[in-house]
C-alpha cells in the first residue's frame, strides 16, 4: 500500500506518525480542505506531467491552476498530465493519494511551485486517498527532494486567469 511506503519514507525524519488519516476521503483539494478544516490553497497538491524524458511532480497550492504558457516556458514542452495508470507507474501512487514522497521512478523529479510560498505551512497528501500531514514549506521542500522552485501557475483573480 502506498501510504505504508510513505510512512517508511518518512522516517528518515521521524516524520512517520505525523501522518494524518481521515475517515471521509481528502482525494481532492476541496474534500482535503474539508477533512482538515482548512482553505484550499494550503493543500499541496501534486501534479504529475509527462515529459520527453520521464516525468515532473509540480506540488502547487491547493487552488492554483496550470499555466500552460508558463509550463512551456520552463519544460519546453506542453503540459500532457499523465493518464491514471500511468501515475501509478510512474509514482506508485493513486490518484487522490499523489504525493512528492516515496516515488517508484528515478525518472520523476519534483519541483515547487511558487504558488506555495503564500503560506508558511501546508498540507501535502501522503500516499492515499484519505491522508496528509503537516509541513513547512522548508520540511517540504527537505522532504519531497525537490529539485528547484518554479513559477507555472496562476492563482484565482489574478489577471493571467
Amino acid at each position: 500500500m502506498a501510504i505504508e511506503a510513505v510512512r517508511e519514507y518518512l522516517k528518515q525524519w521521524k516524520k512517520e506518525n505525523d501522518i494524518l488519516e481521515f475517515d471521509t476521503s481528502s482525494a481532492t483539494v476541496e474534500l482535503a480542505a474539508m477533512a482538515l478544516n482548512t482553505e484550499p490553497g494550503r493543500i499541496a497538491k501534486t501534479l504529475s506531467f509527462r515529459l520527453p524524458e520521464g516525468c515532473v511532480l509540480i506540488v502547487a497550492a491547493g487552488d492554483a491552476r496550470i499555466d500552460n504558457k508558463k509550463y512551456k516556458a520552463e519544460f519546453g514542452c506542453k503540459a500532457k498530465m499523465l493518464t491514471a495508470e500511468e501515475a501509478v507507474e510512474f509514482t506508485g501512487h493513486a490518484i487522490g493519494g499523489v504525493c512528492p514522497f516515496a516515488i517508484a521512478r528515478s525518472d520523476v523529479f519534483i519541483v515547487l511551485d511558487e504558488s506555495l510560498r503564500r503560506f508558511d505551512v501546508v498540507y501535502p497528501a501522503c500516499g492515499s486517498s484519505n491522508s496528509a500531514i503537516r509541513l513547512s514549506l522548508e520540511e517540504l521542500e527537505q522532504m519531497s527532494h525537490a529539485v528547484r522552485w518554479v513559477d507555472v501557475c496562476k492563482l484565482p483573480g489574478t489577471e493571467q486567469e
